[in-house]
């Protein structure tokens, strides 16, 4: 017989439940009085294949946290010995948590994707004895223009990249496990490397005037879309390393951005308030998604309190996440032009999506790191195809098709 879907969720819910924080981690030290300044939680991230999570937790340490944070959260907290053991080969006990201290207040982390076979050459340096199918890695970018590269299973530091002059803000590699990494920084440039070829800077690509705060490699590694505190977006081929064009539309500092899973859309916030989701191979605005506060204050006191901090995609594609300056996460259905969803949540900085789906991670000003539940849904059978025929056909390839036009409108995300 046909199975029941939980509560009709076999579409985007129109009413689903509110996220429920599911776990909160707090930096384990006591704050010093001349510590506040550097305790921000600016970056949280989950491996690709959903084993690991990463997490800036101010004063210069990374914890590294092997995920599940337990067999059944826990939302009083987590307790650090039962781990769910289903991703590991090694027996009882592992993998251990770990402590990475980066010697510099650490701004930006990226994981490798998992695992990635053709990089034997630079773990053989290091370490001969670990086969290279462990070799996760994770990428630090620090307050002196540093990157720091560490081999998550073993916690140990593999390399030390030289090269920007100034905060290194974000860090991308490319999906595709070429262990190619792109670093975002306060200098204003970006910069790729090549860590098979022990972290040679292959580019730096220059044309922002302000620091730049994002860089995000879409999934089918053609695009790096860039935001700097600039109005403008910048969108630079993956392939030749050349500007592809300037998305325009927004009204203040843009300041992050991200690509859908099938790479046909791409979303950038701003402290205008504004969520933008763009065409990337034409550059068209397709909707705005506008933040309005749900108590408005009596007095002008706080002109940006909607300010936009962070946006992420979920990793099915229909919904998004979004963390702004007025206490709220907001969880969008990309059909809807309102939130489906909101959670209290104080001095948010960042969220990424579980990859796996199901759970949303922030970081805020404080150090902490909060888990919320995320809307899980089936995707229909239309999206599932929309997905897989736009992860290798352009726009303009579709455009092109000899098919109807409605079905190009939905291929092309103007219609739902």
């Amino acid at each position: 017989g046909a199975r029941r879907l939980p509560r009709g969720r076999a579409r985007p819910p129109w009413r689903p439940e509110e996220p429920l924080l599911l776990a909160e981690l707090k930096p384990g030290r006591p704050h010093q009085f001349d510590w506040k300044s550097s305790c921000e939680t600016w970056s949280v991230a989950f491996s690709p294949d959903g084993s690991w999570f990463a997490w800036s937790q101010g004063h210069c340490i990374v914890k590294l946290i092997p995920w599940p944070l337990e067999e059944q959260f826990i939302p009083k907290g987590f307790e650090a010995k039962s781990r769910s053991s289903k991703n590991e080969t090694k027996g009882r006990g592992s993998p251990k948590e770990k402590t990475l201290d980066c010697g510099q207040i650490v701004w930006g982390l990226a994981f490798s994707p998992w695992p990635s076979p053709p990089s034997k050459k630079l773990w053989a340096r290091h370490h001969p004895q670990v086969p290279d199918v462990s070799c996760l890695i994770l990428a630090t970018g620090l307050n002196d223009g540093q990157i720091k590269i560490w081999e998550v299973q073993t916690g140990l530091l593999l390399l030390n990249l030289s090269g920007h002059q100034d905060v290194v803000r974000d860090l991308s590699f490319t999906p595709s496990g070429s262990l190619i990494l792109v670093s975002a920084s306060r200098d204003k440039t970006l910069r790729i490397w090549d860590l098979n070829k022990h972290g040679k800077q292959i580019q730096v690509l220059s044309g922002h005037l302000q620091w730049v705060y994002c860089c995000s490699i879409s999934p089918d590694c053609s695009m790096l879309c860039s935001a700097a505190g600039e109005k403008s977006v910048f969108l630079w081929s993956m392939r030749s390393y050349t500007l592809i064009r300037k998305l325009e539309g927004h009204q203040s500092s843009v300041v992050s951005c991200d690509f859908s899973p099938d790479s046909a859309l791409l979303v950038t916030a701003s402290y205008d308030t504004n969520v933008i989701m763009w065409d990337p191979y034409t550059g068209e605005r397709l909707r705005s998604l506008h933040h309005t506060q749900l108590n408005p204050p009596m007095d002008d006191s706080d002109v940006h309190i909607s300010s936009l901090r962070s946006v992420c995609f979920s990793p099915e594609g229909l919904y998004l996440a979004t963390v702004a300056d007025d206490r709220l996460l907001r969880i969008w259905a990309l059909e809807l032009k309102t939130p489906i969803a909101f959670a209290p949540m104080t001095n948010g900085l960042c969220c990424t999506f579980f990859p796996h789906g199901g759970v949303i991670a922030t970081g805020t000003r404080d150090g902490h790191v909060q888990f919320w539940t995320a809307p899980r849904v089936l995707s229909s059978l239309k999206h599932l195809c929309r997905k897989a025929l736009r992860s290798f056909l352009t726009t303009y390839q579709v455009l092109a098709l000899p098919i109807p036009k409605k079905m190009k409108e939905f291929l092309t995300y103007r219609t739902f």
